[in-house]
Order: C-alpha cells, then sequence, then structure tokens
C-alpha cells in the first residue's frame, strides 16, 4: 500500500528508455522514471499497475516505486483502490 508521499498509477504509454507515461489516480497524467534497480530487473508494459512517488520540484514527473503484478492488480481493483 502507498505511503503518504506515494499515488496508484497506470501505465498508459512507454516512451522507450527509462520513460513511461502514467495516470496516476489523483487523475494527473505524469512521466514516469525507471529507476536502474528496476530497469532491467522488472519489465513494466502499458496497462500495468504501479506505484509511483511523485516529484516534490515538479509535479508532472514521478518516479516508479513498485509494479504490481496481475493478481496483485486485480485484487487492487476488486477493492476499489484503482479504476
Amino acid at each position: 500500500m502507498p505511503n503518504n508521499d506515494e499515488l496508484f498509477a497506470v501505465v498508459t504509454e512507454h516512451n522507450g528508455g527509462n520513460h513511461v507515461r502514467v495516470r496516476c489516480e489523483d487523475g494527473e497524467n505524469r512521466m514516469g522514471r525507471i529507476p536502474g534497480r528496476m530497469k532491467y530487473r522488472t519489465w513494466i508494459n502499458e496497462g500495468d499497475v504501479v506505484l509511483v512517488e511523485p516529484w516534490d520540484w515538479q509535479d508532472e514527473k514521478a518516479n516508479i516505486e513498485w509494479r504490481y503484478t496481475g493478481q496483485d492488480a486485480e485484487q487492487l481493483r476488486e477493492e476499489g483502490h484503482i479504476d
């Protein structure tokens, strides 16, 4: 579950490299950055549910913190946390 400064988001577009476009639970579309620790270990595709942390100084960008598996994402949808 997200901390105070984290949000659920759904990946809407893969922009290549380590950047993806995400739609956050607060209704904002942000540019998500996949950190190096996840870049080659966790594949992130369109439609994946992720946990993001928006940047303090630039609200239209965020860091990807976690990718949920399909089963976990389905459970989050059933509980009403995400659309």
